[in-house]
């Protein structure tokens, strides 16, 4: 199946209250165990490239020619959207160049009138070549890629004014962070979500920051319209902790236990364990 927008996919999460992971690739096996448990599970994925990764990737025509031929070669049938994350003015136009089928731009490190004049150039540009969208308003906690945000919460108008230019979802800082939550973490400020969900109406609207945010809190949020939630940092850890187990267990030193196609596995089933993991919480198995 060819790659879609993630509008469609968004919108039906949305009217049935569940929500559609974002998942960050970095690499092949990243990519590969995330699409067999999307495929294994019946649920619509979005697979998202930071600029960084991007670049550690060998550029983004590298990074859509690699998922493309793994949707034909493992037979995937299920909806994928290949969506570029936080990214800046020039990399939203070079990954809609290479062959993106969503895009994020982050413009909330501008003035309201900026973010607003920006996206609305990009919005137009992706209507045109049936793109889907995401823009952002309150700064996202933590560090993603060397832009730090120290977790503000968005302004349910100035969130209007962006949804209002017809993306197709929308990013709003509710006190949520990249990487881990520190033990004094507040938690998500569901009055400014519940404000926002009341001036947006119907725009699906997206959770940065999903790994360490108790399910509870998880479930709240997409009651109160959440419809995509980006995870990273867990998949990230999961994969680092059953790897360093297969080397501190030796297993790297015995027959050919070097070979990264052994090395790398225990991390592979790693990431595709926490992937169903969260695609459970969410609800979106069988919603394909």
């Amino acid at each position: 199946m060819a790659l879609v927008n993630a509008k469609e996919m968004l919108t039906k999460a949305k009217e049935g209250h569940y929500a559609v992971g974002q998942f960050n690739i970095n690499n092949l096996e990243w990519t590969k165990a995330i699409l067999l448990t999307a495929q294994e599970l019946n649920s619509p994925v979005i697979l998202g490239v930071s600029e960084g990764a991007g670049k550690y990737m060998c550029g983004y025509k590298t990074v859509v020619g690699m998922v493309n031929g793994m949707l034909e070669e493992l037979n995937i049938t299920v909806p994928v959207a290949l969506h570029l994350d936080h990214g800046s003015y020039e990399g939203a136009k070079a990954c809609i160049e290479a062959g993106f089928s969503s895009i994020m731009f982050d413009g909330s490190h501008y003035p309201i009138e900026e973010n607003v004049e920006k996206t609305k150039e990009l919005v137009a540009i992706c209507n045109e070549k049936g793109l889907s969208i995401e823009a952002e308003v309150g700064s996202i906690g933590g560090e993603e890629d060397g832009v730090i945000g120290a977790g503000e919460c968005a302004d349910p108008k100035e969130c209007k004014m962006i949804a209002d230019l017809g993306v197709t979802m929308l990013a709003a800082g509710i006190g949520n962070i990249h990487g881990k939550y520190p033990e004094n973490w507040q938690g998500l400020n569901f009055d400014v979500l519940d404000a926002v969900q009341q001036l947006t109406g119907k725009m699906p609207l997206v959770l940065h920051g999903g790994t360490g945010i108790p399910a509870d809190m998880i479930k709240k949020a997409i009651n109160l319209g959440v419809s995509k939630i980006n995870v990273n940092t867990e998949c990230q850890l999961a994969f680092a902790a059953a790897t360093r187990e297969y080397i501190e267990a030796g297993k790297d030193q015995q027959g050919k236990g070097f070979d990264p196609r052994k090395l790398l596995a225990p991390g592979f089933e790693a990431i595709k364990a926490t992937v169903k993991e969260k695609m459970e919480l969410f609800g979106s198995i069988g919603k394909a």
